[in-house]
């Protein structure tokens, strides 16, 4: 191999952790506000074959930018694992209901992924937040979810009930095709839940007995 492509090589593997299905643009603290932001990431998702991992922790994306990574993620049918935490930093809590309704969520659905862990921890979106992934979690794209992680988000109490019921509909949707979800992990500190929401959200897992870690 050439001097200059193994140097091509080298800075590919510094911009991405790549295995085992793993593309991660983890800590870079990435601005994209425009289409035109995303494109590098864009080619580079469009470019993983078997992209299984997406780490997108520590970056911020504004609704067209969301946009043109969803319309890549479109196609991304092995997806299994979204660690999507600290990802609106410095967006209004009212953008990111808009982010999941018009592109993140409904990306995912669409293409058909079967997701076993997602991590939208530390974002900030308080009850609005949940119901723009409430779509999501009611879809057959959570029927598999193994791990939900939803630390420091500012649910409070009616994120809380919103999130229980979306478990709930998940729950019956998929024991009626034969596979009931069977969470392992959920996580939801930090989170001013207070009783009403801690209550709803028990009532919920009361479904299914199979979840292992529970934080509150």
């Amino acid at each position: 191999m050439a001097s200059e492509d193994i140097t091509k090589l080298a800075e590919s593997l510094a911009k991405t952790q790549v295995g085992r299905g793993l593309l991660s643009f983890k800590g870079k603290s990435l601005k994209l506000n425009t289409a035109e932001d995303a494109e590098d990431v864009v080619k580079e998702i469009e470019e993983f074959d078997g992209l299984e991992a997406l780490r997108f922790e520590g970056n911020t994306v504004r609704v067209e930018a969301a946009k043109a990574i969803a319309k890549a993620l479109e196609k991304k049918s092995q997806l299994k694992r979204c660690h999507w935490s600290d990802m609106f930093t410095g967006r209004l809590r009212s953008e990111i209901p808009l982010l999941w309704y018009i592109s993140l969520g409904e990306a995912l659905i669409s293409a058909g992924c079967q997701l076993v862990e997602l991590d939208l921890s530390d974002n900030a979106f308080g009850p609005d937040g949940v119901s723009g992934f409430e779509a999501l979690l009611k879809s057959p794209t959570c029927f598999t979810l193994q791990e939900l992680k939803l630390n420091n988000c500012g649910m409070g109490i009616g994120g809380g009930k919103i999130l229980a019921g979306a478990l709930k509909e998940c729950h019956r949707k998929s024991t009626a095709q034969g596979k009931p979800l069977a969470l392992k992990v959920f996580m939801a500190g930090r989170n001013h839940l207070e009783n009403d929401g801690a209550t709803a959200l028990a009532e919920a897992f009361t479904v299914s007995m199979r979840i292992r870690v529970v934080s509150h």
